[in-house]
């Protein structure tokens, strides 16, 4: 998955504050501007981020209508999550009690 990578995500959020080169994305970490090229291909790919040519720029824009769709997604599955915990939780705080009471006998 795109985001799988802790350097897609930080790209990612960087690019959530506005459209930066990959110079401007490879600043702030310790690896080659190939490495973070190749970051940039697998998130275009997925549909995350686009690349535009402004004279000799470069910049890469973060496609946030796929990242809402995403979220919305990532969000439904959360929620299913926590309501099956919910369950659980029920379910062992019951045996919890019934467990209580058989030991009171």
């Amino acid at each position: 998955m795109a985001l799988a990578d802790p350097f897609r995500r930080a790209i990612v959020a960087r690019l959530s504050r506005g459209p930066a080169t990959v110079n401007e994305l490879a600043a702030p970490f310790e690896i080659t501007k190939q490495a973070v090229s190749k970051h940039i291909q697998v998130l275009e790919q997925a549909g995350l981020v686009t690349r535009t040519r402004d004279a000799q720029r470069r910049p890469v824009h973060l496609d946030a209508a796929a990242l809402e769709k995403l979220t919305a997604w990532i969000d439904r599955y959360r929620l299913d999550a926590e309501r099956n915990y919910r369950r659980l939780d029920a379910l062992l705080a019951g045996m919890t009690d019934t467990t209580k009471r058989g030991k009171k006998r």
